[in-house]
């Protein structure tokens, strides 16, 4: 942890308590800038120096040296202190805490300190308490911050790659050739109006959960959550020449993992999610961006941005992929269908491929919803409109439902209408669909959010044969 920057100093930059940390050697192998300013000393002075060679010429600072000592002797337990320091003839009052972590399975001691001087000098005792409280509160979080941020806020692959690298976390990146998932729930912007908050961050924690532990288990590097939606990339850390087959597999396990994280909603009176899949590779700009003060490992380029597209073309069950992906496979793959689509951003227009199923050695297969209609004696008429993205139309179109089925219906109408077009109907509430196809002088609907008032104003207005 020497000179460069590490994993650890980015976080600890910012922090007012003065940190050491040192190795089994005895060797301090690091110190942030408040811990140099309460010291007293510069960098070069402790920085790859024997600990009890940076001390041993001030015996006054005797107790100060015992805490480190007390906390190599006995590393079952975190060390809590207020020691006395002299830095030049001045004496100072620091609260010490000491821990271990684990850095590559070696044992490192980790020293958090704060100087309370100030608060021995105030007359007011019992305001001297509140603050040493205060202080407490604030040097356990940081405590427990140092332990817990990398592997809560970052994903493993990344954790081992800022380690292994000691210009890991400088400004820039490279381009790679990688794959990119994209995953998103269906209609969750309108369902998160019907339910409570506390549910609503249950069911969704629990989704994502699943989820990324598939990403995970296919080799996948997790690069943002954003509300519902899912980013995540293949081959972006180290060597993978197979990353398009692996984000295909990890995406048709998501596909077949939901009937189940339904189920688990369901027993507790929860609504059910539906969720769409889009993938592509290209090359793409890996790196870290930012500024000095937030960096973020993120992803870049125009082939993160038509993964986009893609996903958005998906409707419940589907696994949409990019003739990119589709060309870096070897495993047999099961096309249940294409797609002729003009993405935004995207001078031709291009196939893209619904995979339901890929062969060995992965053998994993998805799931695919089927659109069961069942025909209405006369037709229910509707109003509705069409959507830009999250926007709705102020142009009400009209028309009428010919057949209904669980997850769909079939819709008649005049008004200018294609395939790919997202809607919203009024029909027991705000019933949002996307056309997948032109079907019997109409086009078929497959519904991705349904209001809960939908079931009665179907058995209102219809009869079926």
């Amino acid at each position: 942890m020497l000179q460069s920057e590490t994993t650890y100093e980015r976080i600890m930059n910012g922090m007012s308590e003065g940190v050491l940390t040192i190795n089994k050697a005895g060797k301090i192998t690091y110190c942030n800038a408040a811990a140099l300013t309460t010291l007293g000393l510069e960098e070069n002075q402790l920085l790859g120096r024997t600990f009890m060679v940076c001390f041993v010429d001030r015996p006054e600072n005797d107790e100060f040296v015992q805490a480190f000592l007390d906390a190599i002797y006995d590393s079952s337990i975190s060390h809590d202190r207020i020691v006395h320091y002299y830095k030049g003839d001045e004496i100072r009052h620091l609260r010490l805490l000491t821990s271990f972590l684990n850095n590559e399975g070696e044992k490192e001691i980790i020293a958090v300190f704060e100087d309370l001087s100030s608060l021995f000098e105030l007359q007011d005792a019992l305001k001297a308490m509140k603050e040493i409280e205060a202080l407490n509160r604030k040097l356990n979080g940081r405590n427990k911050l140092l332990e817990k941020t990398f592997g809560r806020y970052l994903s493993d692959e990344i954790v081992n790659e800022l380690i292994k690298s000691p210009d890991a976390l400088e400004m820039g990146g490279k381009k790679r050739l990688i794959t990119v998932l994209m995953s998103d729930l269906r209609g969750f912007t309108a369902l998160c109006e019907h339910i409570d908050a506390e549910i609503l961050i249950l069911m969704l924690n629990h989704y994502l959960g699943e989820m990324i532990e598939l990403i995970e288990k296919f080799g996948g590097t997790l690069i943002e959550i954003e509300g519902d939606g899912i980013l995540a990339v293949f081959g972006a850390l180290g060597n993978d020449p197979d990353h398009a087959e692996h984000a295909v597999a990890a995406a048709l396990s998501m596909q077949s993992r939901l009937p189940a994280i339904n189920a688990w909603n369901e027993e507790r009176g929860y609504p059910s999610l539906q969720m769409g899949i889009g993938i592509n590779s290209g090359d793409v700009v890996v790196g870290n961006f930012g500024s000095e003060k937030r960096t973020r490992f993120n992803v870049i380029g125009s082939s993160v941005n038509l993964c986009g597209r893609i996903e958005s073309y998906t409707v419940d069950g589907q696994v949409l992929i990019s003739p990119y992906t589709k060309a870096l496979i070897k495993a047999p793959l099961t096309i249940s269908g294409t797609l002729a689509v003009n993405p935004k951003g995207v001078e031709n227009t291009i196939e893209l491929y619904q995979i339901t199923a890929i062969g060995a050695p992965y053998d994993v297969v998805g799931r695919e919803e089927e659109t069961e209609l069942s025909y209405l004696e006369v037709p229910i008429p509707i109003c509705f409109f069409k959507l830009d993205g999250k926007h709705v139309s102020d142009q009400p179109c009209f028309g009428g439902i010919t057949a209904v089925a669980q997850n769909g219906a079939l819709l008649s109408t005049e008004s200018a209408l294609s395939v790919y077009d997202n809607v919203r109907i009024n029909a027991g509430g705000k019933l949002l669909g996307k056309v997948i196809e032109e079907k019997d002088g109409g086009f078929l609907v497959r519904y991705t959010s349904i209001p809960v008032g939908y079931a009665s104003w179907i058995e209102r207005n219809s009869k079926t044969t």
